[in-house]
């Protein structure tokens, strides 16, 4: 036998020896020069001891087999190797060639699995509610023994030591105190802090005390220069040596600003907080995080808070947004974009002012950078389009509703004001034409008199974007169709005390159409909107040619119109327009360049602005007046609301005629002939449809008597004209009938005159 077999049968025994007792040549022939064999003689060792339990059926899985199988594999293969050493172990050890790895696998597969999975227990404890109310009051009391509460003292030695020198134990105390009062607005009880505040007033005195003092103590404490005048790169707090030391305290602090206002809900505190948290603006920037909450918040104040609130966020926002364009800007213009889209979903004469508020300062934020802009600008412009593409290829209810809607016009009015704010411009120039495409787009989607207000929206877009810009778009035309298409002459079929807002509507009722104030109201929306393009393009060298088309259109309007009042108005605005032309030929005669020079052109165009054309001077006095107007009417509603008006019921046409029969023999100077002419009169001739309408209008706000009074004053005013039956008849009279009637009754003399005299 081999010294190899010697030591193996020697292993095999019972008394089994250790490594420090083998010689070198042992060790050298006993196969340790592998790890493959010292798991062999390792797993001789064990099954000598007897562990081995009896075989069970071999595992498949390869996975599951571990360092057994792997041995058993190893001696399969000793075989071939060494068949002598193979011989020895059949004939004296059999069952370690015949071991089975399952025994050994499931009990570390259990080991395993009682170390990996939790089992239940076989019984469950019930809980005591006892025990919890006691656990939570030792908590309660144990932080009652830590805490300590705030005084109107203690906020008192603070603000003198902050006078005096702030020191960082200090700012600390201050900003833990500060860090209490935010978790009482919040309702965070549960938060450790090393202060309470349990009364209002304390609470009150403690926030005033850090808006007034903190960011002075900060400045102090850091020893931070202050900014020259003129100064506009902010001096950051990081640039400070006690920076790092206090950065966690200057976290906390600026954090609960955040926190509270999140929390406040009146206007003035916000207003109050908002004014600190621009000062500490240059921390913010100093603390990304904290930064991201407080742009956040901004946001929010921007676009729902009241007036003051929202100036004060802007101004935080542009600071912030100006000082770091290249990490800010991007995500803030996006955020308020959204939050515009998605508070001007509704239009009221009380929003409205908000929503250009927020349309103006958009718009200026948009022109910090013009790359940044045109990417933003480019996405949303094309999703309007999208938007306008599938309501012209669908043709859906839903689809219409997508477009013809308060969102949809006002990011068209936002999209012309920013390109008209930021012009010229290179990168937005050409985002000029799209947006006038989706813009007349939405004007001929549906041309029907019921979406009137919603192209007369679309058209002051066009005006604003082409003053601006200096790009002519032929907007006059939309607005010419509607006096084409429009039957001012016909009668409207109700009469309606208020106006008609066309700045706050987008689409007109069935009811809107038939009243009187909705023809009223187009008609000035037209005068309106007519002179204001005109005025755009009032110095323009080719202005003759461009109102020739407009100045056709009123003379066939006026030549068809029957109202006064429509006229009136149009007539004047012709007057206008067609003064302005021939100031324009005038000069323009005078010139010596030809109209392929565009720089003289330009030039002579500068010019004239300068001087000013009879229609620009016409539409700054305009302006002030329309303005005045527009106030006037505002406050005219308020004070009609705050009224309870009583309804009034017209009279039939029976108790009319019942009323005129009875109170005939009141007058028996005047003749029944000439009563019925002048009652036929108001009926078939031709008279002017703003007399008719006003006549209704007295019906409608008048009772019975005051109906027969305007009966009388309508008749004795005809009685005044030169062709009235009363204005011959003293000529025919003799002296003695005169005399006659002098001696009748006095009363009846007197009321005479006095009807004359009217």
């Amino acid at each position: 036998m081999r010294p190899c077999a010697r030591f193996v049968s020697s292993m095999a025994g019972k008394n089994k020896r250790k490594l420090e007792d083998l010689s070198v040549d042992e060790f050298m022939l006993s196969g340790f020069d592998s790890d493959e064999e010292d798991a062999c003689e390792d797993e001789e060792s064990t099954q000598q001891k007897g562990k081995m339990k009896k075989p069970a059926p071999q595992k498949t899985s390869d996975k599951k087999q571990g360092k057994a199988s792997e041995h058993k594999d190893h001696l399969s293969a000793l075989k071939s190797k060494d068949p002598e050493f193979y011989e020895f172990l059949q004939e004296n050890d059999q069952k370690l060639l015949n071991f089975d790895d399952s025994d050994s696998l499931e009990d570390e597969d259990e080991d395993e699995e009682e170390r990996m999975y939790h089992r239940l227990p076989s019984q469950l404890e019930e809980a005591d509610e006892d025990d919890d109310e006691e656990e939570s009051e030792k908590k309660d009391a144990k932080k009652s023994k830590e805490a300590t509460k705030v005084t109107e003292a203690m906020i008192e030695n603070w603000r003198a030591g902050l006078r005096k020198e702030p020191t960082a134990k200090l700012i600390r105390d201050i900003t833990q105190a500060f860090k209490a009062a935010v978790a009482t607005t919040k309702g965070d009880s549960e938060e450790l802090c090393r202060y309470t505040i349990s009364d209002s007033a304390v609470f009150n005195s403690l926030v005033l005390f850090c808006i007034k003092y903190m960011h002075a103590a900060l400045n102090k404490m850091l020893k931070l220069k202050a900014p020259e005048q003129g100064q506009k790169k902010l001096i950051l707090p990081s640039s400070s040596p006690r920076w790092q030391k206090n950065q966690i305290d200057i976290k906390m602090y600026v954090a609960g600003v955040v926190q509270l206002l999140s929390s406040l809900t009146q206007a003035t505190v916000i207003a109050a907080v908002l004014r600190h948290a621009n000062q500490m603006v240059p921390y913010y920037l100093c603390l990304p995080k904290q930064c991201r909450h407080l742009l956040k918040s901004l946001i929010k104040h921007w676009s729902t808070g009241e007036e003051t609130v929202r100036v004060l966020a802007f101004l935080a926002l542009s600071k912030i947004c100006r000082h770091k364009q290249e990490i800010y800007l991007n995500s803030v213009l996006k955020q308020m974009y959204i939050a515009y889209v998605k508070n001007c979903k509704f239009t009221s004469p009380n929003t409205l002012p908000m929503i250009n508020f927020m349309q103006r300062t958009l718009a200026e934020m948009y022109s910090l950078d013009t790359q940044v802009s045109y990417q933003h600008a480019f996405i949303y412009i094309r999703q309007l389009a999208i938007h306008l593409r599938n309501a012209i290829n669908l043709k859906k209810k839903e689809t219409y509703q997508s477009v013809y809607n308060w969102q949809y016009v006002h990011c068209l009015y936002l999209w012309c004001r920013v390109l008209s704010t930021i012009y010229p411009n290179e990168v937005l120039e050409p985002l000029i034409y799209p947006l006038c495409q989706v813009i007349i787009g939405c004007i001929k989607l549906v041309p029907i008199s019921r979406y009137y207000p919603l192209r007369l929206h679309c058209v002051r877009a066009i005006t604003l974007l082409s003053a601006n810009t200096k790009t002519y778009v032929p907007a006059l035309p939309f607005l010419l169709e509607i006096l084409q298409r429009e039957d001012f002459n016909k009668k409207p079929g109700r009469m309606s005390i208020k106006p008609i807002n066309f700045a706050v509507i987008l689409k007109l009722s069935k009811t809107n159409l038939q009243e009187k104030a909705y023809k009223d109201g187009l008609v000035e929306q037209l005068y309106d909107l007519i002179l204001e393009y005109f005025h755009t393009q009032a110095c323009s060298i080719g202005f003759p040619e461009l109102a020739l088309p407009t100045i056709v259109q009123l003379k066939a309007f006026l030549k068809e119109c029957k109202v006064a009042n429509y006229c009136k108005q149009m007539r004047q605005l012709l007057e206008k327009i067609q003064e302005n032309c021939s100031y324009i030929t005038g000069r323009r005669q005078k010139a010596a360049f030809g109209v392929a020079d565009v720089t003289a052109v330009a030039a002579w165009e500068k010019q004239v602005a300068e001087e000013g054309t009879p229609l620009t001077k016409y539409y700054s006095q305009w302006k002030k007046l329309r303005e005045k107007e527009i106030q006037l009417e505002i406050s005219g509603k308020e004070r009609m609301e705050d009224l309870n008006l009583p309804e009034i019921k017209r009279k039939k046409a029976e108790e009319k005629k019942a009323n005129k029969k009875e109170f005939k023999g009141l007058f028996e100077s005047d003749s029944d002939d000439d009563g019925d002419d002048l009652f036929k009169s108001k009926e078939e001739q031709g008279g002017s449809d703003e007399d008719d309408e006003g006549r209704e209008d007295l019906l409608d706000l008048s009772d019975e008597e005051d109906v027969d009074d305007s009966e009388e004053d309508d008749s004795d005013g005809d009685q005044k004209k030169p062709s009235s039956s009363k204005g011959k008849t003293p000529k025919k009279m003799l002296s003695t009938e005169l005399k006659v009637v002098a001696e009748g009754d006095e009363d009846m003399v007197e009321d005479l005159e006095l009807s004359d005299q009217d």
